[in-house]
């Protein structure tokens, strides 16, 4: 008995990143299912209600306008180009380049797919397009998400590495947090997008450690 926990518990931490892949798009599959039959999800509204009597004031509200920005076209787009130029490892810098464009194309994919109509009821910026999943949230997810990998790996100083990695959690938390806030989504659309990208993280990195050394950023 005990040497098949042992050999379960083994497996478990080998194959540990499929695992959460693996459950990360079955998570993304069931909410795409209560979409598809129409269910409106109690967490829907119970994040929308957190959101709404806890946090909502005229001091956040312009703090949440500039924090959705950097999880926007114009902001990824330029963080892109710069790090594609100060980089010394180019083959960084295009996997960063890469990763944006697949996630962006994934996004749209899966928006059309789904359609679902944004919520209309609270809306204090104007957004066009599908809800399902958030593309601030999944993109930023992604994006960000890339950058705490290269970091864990490439960068030696513990404090500096944790540090930014915490400062990089926080951002795309605020991201998706934002866009709760400001009504263009619903709590289900941010979480799946979350969700969907940590499994596209975990294929990607797979992937593209092939493609790049491992040196400093």
């Amino acid at each position: 008995m005990k040497q098949k926990i042992e050999e379960s518990k083994k497996f478990v931490i080998k194959n540990l990143k499929w695992l959460i892949l693996l459950m990360g798009v079955i998570l993304f599959l069931a909410m795409v299912e209560d979409i598809f039959d129409q269910e409106i999800m109690k967490l829907d509204i119970l994040g929308y209600q957190f959101i709404s009597n806890f946090l909502i004031s005229d001091f956040i509200t312009p703090i949440a306008k500039i924090i959705t920005r950097l999880g926007g076209a114009m902001v990824l787009i330029a963080l892109t180009i710069l790090f594609l130029i100060v980089i010394k490892n180019k083959k960084i810098g295009v996997s960063i380049a890469i990763n944006l464009i697949i996630v962006t194309i994934l996004n749209n994919l899966l928006k059309r797919i789904v359609q679902r109509p944004r919520p209309t009821e609270f809306r204090m910026i104007q957004e066009t397009g599908y809800s399902f999943p958030s593309g601030h949230s999944m993109i930023s997810m992604a994006f960000y998400g890339y950058f705490i990998y290269l970091i864990y790996k490439n960068i030696k100083d513990k404090k500096l590495k944790w540090g930014l990695i915490a400062g990089l959690s926080i951002l795309i938390i605020t991201i998706g947090t934002s866009r709760i806030y400001l009504g263009v989504h619903y709590t289900s659309d941010v979480l799946a997008g979350f969700t969907i990208a940590v499994s596209y993280l975990i294929a990607y990195t797979s992937l593209i450690k092939r493609f790049i050394r491992k040196e400093e950023v």
